[in-house]
């Protein structure tokens, strides 16, 4: 007899969104294979129905929600809840502690759940106080009502033991290391500086674009990545671009294979973070062989280990450390070599999608088999 998941939060499946949305596109083929019904709840649009990769067995649920910036999460998070609540599967599999406000819906139909609490949303510089408090707010239901916690880094793990008293299975994100691929056309490898990031403060972008500056006078500069709705980072990476034949501006790249060869090629680059737990750019970049320059905090410490370079959050100390990694091409070789080697021992997608199946299997119960009392 088949177990059923339902997969709620993500953008849908599949989809290139962000982490959560790569993850899913590797988890939900391997629980089909490993002998469940998997439905991936999603947004009308976010999805690529014409994948070559797309896994019919897979189904794809869309509801309806806001597509606004702070609405969005919670109202496709409720939409998708109260249908799963009528189709009870056995289990939910739930990204983002903003949907821990329809874990009490959930579990009054006797569905149990496990939530990826992802990183410390309250603290992100992105969200006003407003935001801060339903995230915040949505943390403590999660920590109330959730069967289960994943957590994708080991720090991550430490804040919720010490701030809600729970704890949780520690699972992180994997990556993919790619064939060598073909340098991506207008660039020279080893001779530009990457940036991939979402345009957020607390990804460091502000002052990354102010080092760009510097940089750009002795190297090409790559920025990949908007803020999905528009702002002053965007026109800032706009005018950088146009006022310097040596800057890039991409926007965001949904192409994977131009994404890794923009990170396999790279002389350096820069991984700004600072609130999540394990980064699934940084495990990708990692896995391509990216030599980085990470801004210097306690996940991306854990994350990389001894195979990168961390800097203060600040344009000099950015622009000192790319430009010193930049001229050092034994250096750039030996992180190159160290990430990719770390990527595949610490986080292989066939490593992860098995703990998340462990995971969601122990909330199944174990039906016993009817004995013959003939």
């Amino acid at each position: 007899m088949s177990k059923s998941v339902a997969i709620i939060g993500t953008r849908g499946y599949p989809s290139y969104y962000g982490g959560f949305e790569t993850l899913i596109r590797r988890l939900a083929p391997y629980l089909v294979e490993a002998g469940w019904d998997v439905a991936v709840y999603g947004r009308p649009g976010a999805v690529k129905t014409d994948d070559p990769l797309l896994d019919l067995r897979v189904s794809s649920l869309m509801t309806k929600g806001l597509e606004t910036k702070s609405l969005s999460t919670l109202s496709y998070g409720l939409t998708s809840s109260l249908s799963a609540a009528r189709r009870k599967p056995d289990v939910a599999l739930i990204m983002n502690v903003a949907n821990g406000y329809w874990l009490p819906l959930l579990r009054s139909r006797g569905i149990p759940t496990v939530v990826n609490v992802d990183g410390i949303e309250w603290e992100r510089a992105k969200w006003g106080s407003n935001a801060k408090r339903v995230f915040r707010g949505g943390a403590r239901l999660t920590a109330k009502y959730a069967s289960e916690l994943v957590c994708d880094s080991h720090e991550i793990k430490r804040r919720w033991q010490r701030d809600f008293g729970r704890d949780g299975a520690f699972i992180p994100y994997g990556g993919d290391t790619p064939d060598r691929l073909p340098v991506v056309e207008g660039l020279k490898s080893r001779e530009y500086v990457l940036i991939v990031a979402r345009f957020v403060p607390e990804n460091t972008v502000p002052e990354f674009l102010e080092a760009a500056r510097e940089l750009s006078k002795k190297w090409n500069v790559v920025i990949v990545g908007s803020s999905g709705y528009g702002g002053e980072l965007d026109l800032a990476a706009k005018k950088l671009s146009e006022e310097s034949s040596r800057v890039q501006w991409l926007g965001h790249v949904s192409d994977d294979k131009k994404l890794f060869s923009l990170w396999q090629h790279a002389g350096a680059y820069f991984h700004g973070h600072s609130v999540g737990g394990t980064n699934p750019a940084l495990v990708q970049a990692m896995a391509c062989g990216a030599p980085t320059v990470a801004r210097d905090t306690v996940y991306n410490r854990e994350v990389l280990g001894g195979a990168g370079v961390f800097c203060k959050p600040t344009s000099a100390s950015i622009s000192q450390s790319m430009l010193g990694l930049m001229e050092d091409r034994g250096l750039q070789d030996q992180l190159s070599r160290q990430s990719i080697e770390r990527a595949k021992s610490e986080y292989s997608w066939d490593d992860i999608c098995a703990n998340y199946d462990r995971s969601i299997s122990k909330l199944v119960p174990v039906s016993e088999p009817v004995s013959d009392l003939r």
